[in-house]
């Protein structure tokens, strides 16, 4: 079984940290970044078989840097994003939904939601 590598960005550290370990005890290999600018960078490094972004973050938000992978010719252009947001508004998820985001998760959220959320993308 190969080990499935997963982007997260996050500007919360708290947070990242709950969500790489919660992520790495379930075997998955985490990737951090704290903002929208290094995930891009981070992108076109290296490839990933999910992505999990914050919507707020400094430099770019979440939905723009998903925006800008589907509409680029990167490696990474068409696995699963996550959107990690306190933003339940229905104009916010529709922007989310244009930008190309696979799956919504409104905060609060249970960890073992998000477990369950990414093993049924990865196994899409």
């Amino acid at each position: 079984m190969s080990i499935y590598k997963i982007l997260l960005a996050d500007d919360e550290i708290a947070l990242r940290f709950l969500l790489t370990e919660t992520l790495s005890d379930e075997g998955y290999a985490i990737s951090e970044v704290e903002d929208g600018q290094q995930a891009m960078e981070q992108l076109q490094k290296e490839t990933y078989d999910l992505i999990i972004l914050d919507y707020m973050m400094p430099e770019r938000t979440g939905v723009e840097v998903c925006d800008w992978l589907r509409h680029s010719d990167n490696a990474n252009r068409d696995i699963p994003v996550i959107l990690l947001t306190a933003k339940a508004l229905d104009k916010d998820k529709e922007k989310a939904k244009a930008a190309g985001v696979t799956t919504y998760i409104v905060k609060p959220f249970s960890p073992l939601q998000l477990i369950d959320t990414v093993g049924q993308l990865l196994q899409r």
